[in-house]
Protein backbone atom coordinates (compact mmCIF):
# COMPACT_ATOMS: atom_id res chain seq x y z
CA UNK A 1 0.00 0.00 0.00
CA UNK A 2 1.34 3.04 -0.90
CA UNK A 3 2.45 5.77 1.44
CA UNK A 4 -0.86 8.21 2.25
CA UNK A 5 -0.11 12.07 1.71
CA UNK A 6 -1.77 14.96 4.29
CA UNK A 7 -1.92 17.67 1.80
CA UNK A 8 -2.72 19.93 4.93
CA UNK A 9 0.36 19.10 7.18
CA UNK A 10 2.07 19.54 4.91
CA UNK A 11 1.00 23.26 3.37
CA UNK A 12 0.71 24.24 7.20
CA UNK A 13 3.98 23.54 8.07
CA UNK A 14 5.16 25.08 4.77
CA UNK A 15 3.26 28.09 5.80
CA UNK A 16 4.93 28.00 9.31
CA UNK A 17 8.29 27.54 8.06
CA UNK A 18 7.73 30.02 5.74
CA UNK A 19 6.24 32.73 8.38
CA UNK A 20 9.57 31.73 10.55
CA UNK A 21 11.65 32.56 8.06
CA UNK A 22 10.30 35.93 7.14
CA UNK A 23 9.94 36.97 10.82
CA UNK A 24 13.94 36.06 10.93
CA UNK A 25 15.12 37.75 8.07
CA UNK A 26 15.63 41.20 9.21
CA UNK A 27 17.37 40.75 12.09
CA UNK A 28 19.72 38.43 10.23
CA UNK A 29 19.89 41.22 7.63
CA UNK A 30 20.90 43.91 10.13
CA UNK A 31 23.55 41.56 12.25
CA UNK A 32 25.24 40.46 8.98
CA UNK A 33 24.94 44.01 7.18
CA UNK A 34 26.18 46.38 9.99
CA UNK A 35 28.42 44.48 12.00
CA UNK A 36 31.44 46.69 13.32
CA UNK A 37 33.83 44.43 10.59
CA UNK A 38 32.56 45.93 7.54
CA UNK A 39 32.08 49.76 8.56
CA UNK A 40 36.59 48.95 9.70
CA UNK A 41 36.75 47.53 5.93
CA UNK A 42 34.81 50.38 4.54
CA UNK A 43 37.03 53.29 6.39
CA UNK A 44 40.20 51.33 5.28
CA UNK A 45 39.21 50.91 2.11
CA UNK A 46 38.46 54.63 2.26
CA UNK A 47 41.65 55.93 3.55
CA UNK A 48 43.75 53.72 1.01
CA UNK A 49 41.83 55.12 -2.11
CA UNK A 50 42.40 58.70 -0.21
CA UNK A 51 46.28 57.89 -0.48
CA UNK A 52 46.56 56.38 -3.72
CA UNK A 53 44.61 59.65 -5.23
CA UNK A 54 47.41 61.62 -3.08
CA UNK A 55 50.26 59.91 -3.86
CA UNK A 56 49.25 60.33 -7.69
CA UNK A 57 48.05 63.37 -8.00
CA UNK A 58 51.45 64.77 -5.94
Amino acid sequence: MPHRTRPMTAFLLFTSVNAVLCATITPVYDFVCFLPYWERRRERRRQQREGTTANSSA
